[in-house]
């Protein structure tokens, strides 16, 4: 008994000094109750004394009543309470137990097993939704003339970014049935370092079109996988950015016949716009300079690293708009986010969009350049050709925590969506989403465009969790936006005031308290209420300062690139959202300085992960890191990831989920294998049909699921090479027939997912026999 003593006793030891602590910093108790009483029992039991058993019984029973009081029946926070204690009580029944503490070994053995009992009989009562209403969301509306059907054109289906598609052959009868029909593997080596495979493909014209990690373009057949062609634009390492995703191509058709009649449109990392021949991947000798734009023209100094096309070019009418992402939180000095249109024949500049200087329409004057520093748009546009518009998304200004140099036009256009003139690149309205942005709260998908009845709508997704419903005529509100009070305390510089929150259903969860904090264990759950007792948090928009500070949702969202996939029949938007907490401090100009260069100097006084960002040019740098456990846990209780279905018209959720398990995540980054449905942090989009499917990967899971869009309901999922960190599209074969599901699967660094460079399809067995049924026409 003295081995099951000392160990009762040193869990009491720890305990009592972080419940010191966390009582010291205004937190609760519990600890260090439970810490004392744990302390003596575990020392009685060492003894061999039965009253030290009696003593573990109670100390259960009083942390069984205790959790239930704080949580409910929660199972994530109940697990975190009594799992543990529920164990270490049910060691009680080792032989000797009852003979050296008599009835107190049963006693205590018993209390342990109503606590398993109760934390599994949670889990197992659990509905598999937070949110689910009484009746199935039923069609209700036809599907629109302009959604993508047998081809998927564009990198959200249409140019408006729907992600929707009218096939119907796979279907929530049939989704079951759904197997793997090939994969593709691009054969580039993924760097964690610099970039991973996150194309969504195109279908057009009988083959598929991607690009892979290296910005090589592929053409495939979409029946098998089978390469046609590659081209590889041979990027160079100087001069190209760190940061290297390539999230898709672009198609164009041309008016005319021959050659580049229909051609593919790629940015690279080291600034080229190509143009390709659809049919052998040749380039496009009348486009630019050999069939190439250089985008780092007009744009001043660019250092290696710090600009690159991360979104896919959007066609507009004969036109090529292309954007560009900026190194994030380096200097108040970094290239333009000006955004450009080429002609789709020629590559000439058409009009430039420069939001610091209007007069750059046509580009600068020799010598100029492009108005540094100003938002920048790194996700996908979206088109309405109809009404003539371009809707740009925007990042937070350079640099992203600290705003009080920022020119009048970044503080205008910073974190909005522009609506753009196609013919002349002028502004017709713009809509900011986060007002002087010190979170990093980018615009970070692409909007989506749908009908509101008569009225061109568009859906705004936003790292803050707040999705803006306006009209894209104008960019007014068609659901209702409040500008709420938003805290200041502990700021630097003069903040905004006020936060635009919109009467959507918000994906951005509620505020963070203590009793949110997580572990696995309750040692790592009072690290974790410790150190958000440290941390200055006042909500949502917490401003950051020199103190440690809260920012929830973190800067990678609540949502972020995936953004939100319509469904028009049911008139639904399914959108999947993060949750976990970032840590955030401004560092003074010297201190940041002097740890720099002393990390550069190869110095040991400060780790990599404790450097700050420069954010040159500004009086501060900056630290960030996530809320998480020493075992690499995000602090904040489970889950970690959602996924919602809210009505376009209303607002309101129709049903909202956990989404992904635990099988590819554990402790301190191992995969433990076991598919408890906790939700699981997440990047990329989903994909809607008509027959009433949800498609997704985005999930730190290896896993691309089918949830019946009506109800939320997992239908069908199947184990890919890799975390697919995209969004899958669809498409139905015109030789066989046969609707295809495909996405890449290339995983996360930042997800700690392995890497991979495979492209999968999914198809039903046997077809090719529907030839032409079910296409939802």
């Amino acid at each position: 008994m003295i081995a099951l003593g000392m160990a009762v006793a040193i869990a009491g030891l720890a305990l009592l000094a972080g419940g010191l602590w966390l009582a010291a910093l205004g937190g609760s108790i519990y600890y260090l109750m439970a810490g004392a009483a744990l302390l003596g029992s575990g020392t009685l039991i060492a003894l061999g004394r039965g009253t030290g058993a009696k003593g573990y019984a109670l100390f259960l029973t009083v942390t069984i009543a205790w959790a239930v009081a704080e949580s409910g029946f929660a199972p994530w926070p109940l697990m975190a309470w009594l799992l543990a204690p529920a164990l270490l009580g049910l060691l009680f029944v080792i032989p000797g137990a009852r003979a050296s503490l008599g009835q107190g070994a049963s006693l205590a053995a018993g209390v342990g097993a109503l606590a398993l009992l109760l934390v599994v009989g949670a889990h197992l009562a659990r509905d598999s939704h937070d949110i689910r209403t009484a009746e199935a969301i039923a069609a209700s509306a036809p599907i629109p003339a302009d959604a993508a059907g047998d081809e998927w054109t564009s990198w959200g289906g249409d140019k408006g970014g729907s992600r929707f598609s009218r096939l119907a052959q796979i279907t929530p009868a049939n989704v079951g049935k759904l197997e793997a029909a090939w994969t593709f593997h691009t054969r580039i080596p993924s760097d964690p370092a610099t970039g991973y495979l996150s194309a969504t493909p195109l279908m057009v014209g009988g083959r598929m079109f991607l690009c892979g990690q290296d910005n090589s373009v592929f053409a495939l057949d979409p029946d098998s996988g089978r390469e046609l062609w590659r081209f590889d634009p041979r990027v160079s390492a100087k001069g190209s950015s760190a940061v290297r995703t390539c999230r898709g191509v672009a198609f164009a058709r041309t008016e005319g016949a021959g050659r580049c009649a229909a051609r593919i449109v790629t940015a690279t990392f080291d600034g080229r716009l190509i143009a390709l021949d659809a049919t052998d991947g040749k380039r496009c000798e009348g486009f630019g300079t050999n069939g190439a734009v250089n985008l780092f023209d007009g744009m001043g100094m660019v250092q290696p690293g710090f600009y690159y096309s991360s979104a896919p070019p959007a066609i507009a009418r004969d036109r090529i708009v292309v954007a560009g992402w900026v190194a994030d939180n380096q200097s108040n000095d970094e290239p333009s986010g000006v955004i450009r249109t080429y002609d789709v024949h020629t590559g000439a500049l058409v009009w430039a969009w420069d939001a610091g200087n209007p007069l750059n329409v046509h580009g600068p004057r020799p010598g100029e350049h492009y108005s540094r520093s100003t938002p920048n748009t790194w996700a996908p546009m979206s088109v309405d050709d109809t009404l003539g518009l371009i809707y740009a998304p925007t990042g937070n200004p350079t640099p992203d925590h600290y705003g009080a140099l920022r020119s009048a036009a970044s503080e205008k256009y910073g974190s909005s969506v522009v609506a753009l003139d196609i013919a002349t690149g002028a502004v017709r309205w713009s809509f900011q989403t986060a007002h002087h942005d010190l979170w990093d709260y980018d615009v970070p998908a692409q909007p989506s465009l749908f009908a509101a009845g008569n009225t061109p709508a568009i859906a705004i997704p936003t790292k803050r969790g707040e999705t803006f419903v306006l009209d894209r005529r104008t960019g007014k509100p068609l659901l209702p936006v409040t500008e709420r009070a938003v805290p200041s305390r502990g700021a630097v510089e003069k903040v905004a005031a006020t936060q635009p929150f919109s009467a959507f259903h918000s994906m951005a969860g509620p505020d963070l308290a203590e009793r949110d904090m997580w572990g696995l264990t309750p040692f790592d759950q009072l690290w974790c209420r410790v150190r958000y007792r440290q941390l200055r948090y006042d909500g949502k928009a917490t401003p950051p300062g020199t103190d440690e500070a809260l920012i929830y949702p973190s800067i990678g969202g609540g949502m972020n690139f995936g953004g939100v996939a319509i469904d028009p029949v049911r008139r639904i938007a399914v959108a999947n959202a993060l949750y976990y907490g970032t840590i955030i401090q401004l560092v003074p100009r010297a201190e940041t300085d002097r740890l720099i260069a002393g990390a550069a100097a190869g110095s040991h006084a400060v780790t990599n992960f404790g450097l700050p960002l420069p954010q040159a040019g500004t009086p501060f740098g900056v630290r960030l890191k996530p809320l998480a456990s020493p075992l690499g846990v995000p602090c904040n209780a489970p889950p970690f990831g959602r996924i919602a279905a809210i009505h376009l018209d209303t607002g309101k959720v129709a049903w909202e989920r956990p989404f992904g398990t635990a099988r590819d995540a554990g402790p301190l980054g191992l995969a433990l294998g076991l598919p408890i449905p906790m939700g699981a942090p997440n990047f990329g989009g989903s994909l809607t049909t008509a027959s009433g499917l949800t498609f997704i990967g985005a999930a730190r899971e290896q896993t691309l699921r089918a949830f019946d869009t009506a109800t939320g309901k997992e239908l069908w999922s199947a184990r890919l090479p890799a975390s697919a960190q995209t969004m899958p599209m669809t498409y139905r074969s015109p030789r066989t027939g046969c609707q295809y599901v495909a996405t890449a699967a290339g995983g996360h660094n930042m997800l700690q997912s392995p890497l991979s460079d495979s492209v999968v399809a999914f198809r039903l067995p046997g077809c090719s026999a529907s030839k032409s049924k079910g296409d939802g026409k």
